[in-house]
């Protein structure tokens, strides 16, 4: 298990500095820059001027000595300031992460707790009208477009019927528990509706797959009953490869739902990487995409001990990094 975090580290490590050179190459190949963005919300700057700034930016520089400055400055902990909000990467970035950690993780754990049973309830009874149905309503969810959804539930939930609040989110410290959790149940329920069909699938497949096993007809012919066969020889097994899917979506969780975020004008992680992007805000969108990374790394790596937990047979090269 050590010898499995030790080169999870140092690939991640590896990773991490690629990404960063590749989003830093990327925005800086994007047309335009922060001062042409400055140029046209003050027209009285002047060509000379504005010369002047890139010089002392360093913008005139090579892309490969800018980002070998950026990383130096990072290595030391200078990650910079956000040019559209006058702050620090950080202090921008915190409130954001900590909103998309409870919007994305609520909706994220909310899925999990009902695809697994519905998958396994459907694979235990594979082609009944239990089965379809559940595949109905798994297919309804992936086929449903999250905008539409979520424009849908803003009518109904609070146009029509007037219970919940059309978007935004409470403030802590003001209002009871309910009045905050208010903001968060449609958005909550448009990611769950948009993420469940999927993940239930997944885990109808593999519980199939492994009820085919002959191991399973060996528990079965023992005269285990069909609960233990199921949860107690089949579950273990139908996780490992759900567990991957499970991983790619924890990665996901950190980079926000751009749709969901903007309609219900919700401050997370994704719309803050979507504005940071088009502002040309190259500090805040670089930190921004490598926390992103950073989170999917370590879902791929909690994956691999997951792998190991579930079937010790499976060594660490079967993992999906």
């Amino acid at each position: 298990m050590i010898r499995i975090l030790v080169e999870r580290l140092i690939q991640s490590i590896s990773i991490l500095f690629i990404m960063s050179f590749v989003v830093y190459g990327l925005m800086g190949l994007m047309p335009g820059d922060p001062i042409d963005l400055l140029i046209s919300a003050d027209p009285k700057i002047t060509s000379a001027d504005a010369e002047r700034l890139r010089e002392l930016y360093g913008l005139h520089r090579p892309l490969s000595e800018r980002y070998g400055n950026w990383l130096q400055a990072a290595l030391g902990g200078d990650l910079g300031y956000s040019r559209l909000h006058a702050k620090p990467v950080f202090e921008v970035l915190w409130p954001a992460l900590g909103n998309t950690i409870v919007l994305l993780g609520l909706a994220f754990c909310l899925s999990l707790v009902i695809a697994l049973p519905a998958g396994i309830i459907a694979a235990s009874r594979p082609y009944s009208k239990t089965d379809y149905a559940i595949n109905f309503a798994a297919f309804a969810g992936i086929s449903t477009p999250p905008f539409w959804l979520a424009l849908l539930l803003i009518i109904v939930f609070a146009v029509l019927w007037g219970i919940l609040p059309a978007g935004g989110m409470g403030t802590l410290g003001q209002g009871g528990l309910w009045e905050n959790l208010r903001f968060l149940v449609l958005p909550v329920i448009s990611l769950t509706i948009a993420n469940v069909g999927g993940q239930t699938r997944y885990m109808r497949a593999a519980m199939i797959e492994t009820l085919r096993q002959d191991y399973i007809r060996t528990a079965r012919a023992k005269g285990l009953s069909k609960s233990r066969v199921i949860l107690g020889h089949g579950l273990r097994n139908a996780l490992i490869p759900v567990v991957t899917i499970i991983a790619l979506d924890f990665g996901a969780l950190f980079s926000g739902a751009l749709i969901t975020e903007t309609i219900f004008a919700y401050p997370g992680m994704g719309r803050l990487i979507f504005d940071a992007i088009m502002g040309n805000d190259y500090n805040l969108a670089l930190l921004a995409l490598l926390l992103a990374t950073l989170v999917t790394l370590l879902g791929n790596t909690l994956a691999d001990i997951a792998y190991v937990k579930l079937d010790p047979r499976i060594t660490d090269k079967a993992g999906p990094t």
